[in-house]
């Protein structure tokens, strides 16, 4: 399911499924996108922060019209610690590998992956980040 923002609308909340995994996707190319990210982060619940939520960077291979300070993205990651994730979606294999590992994390954080709790896979995320 996509939302442009957040809050999701209420009225719909009976029928909306359990959410696994939020990916907030930043545009390098637009101020605008990481200032509505910011804006929506305050209506994530504070248990998502561990290891259910990442931030999806786009337009990386286009750094000549960064918009986005990339010290910007870092902090974001680094004070709701969480993984940031970079893709060029122009380019079929980038997005392709990008999907698949989007969708690892996904089964993770679902469950679906005995042994690998969501918590322990962000850890595991942000200290390989770190090396």
């Amino acid at each position: 399911h996509l939302a442009t923002s957040l809050p999701l609308p209420s009225e719909r909340d009976h029928l909306r499924p359990r959410i696994d995994l939020i990916a907030f996707m930043i545009d390098i190319k637009s101020k605008y996108s990481l200032k509505n990210v910011e804006a929506s982060l305050a209506h994530v619940d504070a248990s998502f922060f561990l290891g259910k939520v990442c931030f999806l960077v786009t337009g990386v291979g286009r750094v000549n019209y960064c918009s986005v300070e990339m010290n910007s993205i870092w902090k974001l990651g680094e004070v709701y610690c969480s993984p940031v994730l970079f893709c060029e979606l122009e380019l079929e294999g980038i997005r392709v590998a990008t999907a698949q590992r989007l969708l690892r994390m996904l089964q993770i954080c679902a469950g679906h992956i005995p042994g690998v709790s969501a918590l322990s896979f962000g850890s595991l995320m942000r200290n390989s980040a770190d090396n």
